[in-house]
């Protein structure tokens, strides 16, 4: 998309959001735009709430499997919330469910008062993750096994194009790659035959280290779309060493269990090819291409997954 084919999203966005606000009986004069990557973010002035807009989503992604991926996100931040933990709550003023309008599916969360040094993904220490984890392995709601690797990134894979980040070699094996992986990480049963003494339990399934908001009070965990079921090292993917040896630490002294890094090595390889199947969105999301490149650079010189 060109930058103007962009805009014009954004644009149609936010005009759904306002549209969708005042219909749900929020006071909406405009929209604000807080974030543009693969969510459109806006502020529903001067409403205390934020509608967050998908945009980008995989390709032949179904409408009900898309809206399912929304209401756990919505019920699980709910539940933790009610725990006590540090999120941003879905708003209090709409229903708790998505809602789709002109094509645009979305959510409405509070608006958050971010602190000065706010920044976009930007991090925390891991180890301040590890108190999430302890009230998530309790959640008691059904949750899908390692949605993101299960759903979402087949048809990343499948609607894979040469290009100029990827050869039809390279296609080929990340396919194969994925069949592979698929074998140990495609249900609960199956992980568990893999690693028999590793638990699984409610994840983020993005990373929380690098999903909060920082506000005027304090840390807030955001951006659960991807919560599922599965090993904490999915969570922990791609970080390095140095980010399991700080959760570690910090689980131990929660009683939790510790990263094992057999499972670790499976989970950055299963996170490696997300990133590839992402390639798929460069068309729809241009600026993906230069964080790719050097991941698929490093994936290619090393050796192949059998």
């Amino acid at each position: 998309m060109t930058p103007e084919e962009l805009a014009a999203r954004r644009d149609r966005a936010v005009a759904a959001a306002v549209a969708a606000g005042r219909d749900l009986g929020l006071e909406v004069a405009d929209g604000a735009v807080l974030h543009d990557v693969f969510s459109v973010v806006v502020h529903l002035r001067p409403a205390p709430v934020v509608a967050r807009i998908q945009v980008v989503v995989p390709p032949g992604l179904p409408d009900v499997v898309r809206a399912a991926r929304q209401q756990r996100e919505l019920d699980v931040v709910t539940w933790l919330a009610d725990q006590g933990v540090a999120v941003v709550k879905p708003s209090a003023l709409v229903p708790p469910r998505p809602l789709v309008r002109n094509g645009f599916a979305m959510t409405f969360w509070e608006l958050a008062d971010l602190a000065p040094d706010h920044q976009p993904y930007g991090g925390v220490d891991v180890g301040l993750t590890a108190p999430l984890y302890a009230v998530l392995a309790r959640y008691p709601g059904p949750l899908p096994f390692l949605a993101p690797f299960n759903s979402g990134l087949p048809q990343l894979l499948a609607a894979l194009t040469e290009s100029e980040l990827l050869s039809a070699a390279d296609i080929g094996r990340a396919r194969r790659e994925f069949e592979s992986l698929q074998r140990i990480l495609g249900d609960e049963r199956s992980f568990a035959r893999a690693f028999p003494s590793v638990s699984v339990q409610a994840l983020h399934g993005d990373g929380p280290s690098h999903n909060v908001i920082r506000t005027t009070s304090g840390i807030l965990f955001s951006d659960f779309e991807d919560v599922c079921l599965g090993p904490v090292e999915w969570d922990l993917a791609q970080l390095g060493p140095d980010a399991n040896a700080g959760y570690d630490t910090a689980a131990s002294a929660l009683g939790l269990r510790r990263t094992d890094p057999a499972v670790q090595q499976v989970m950055d390889a299963a996170r490696t090819l997300q990133f590839i199947g992402c390639a798929a969105l460069v068309p729809e999301l241009p600026i993906l291409a230069g964080g790719l490149a050097p991941v698929i650079h490093a994936w290619r010189s090393a050796s192949p997954r059998a």
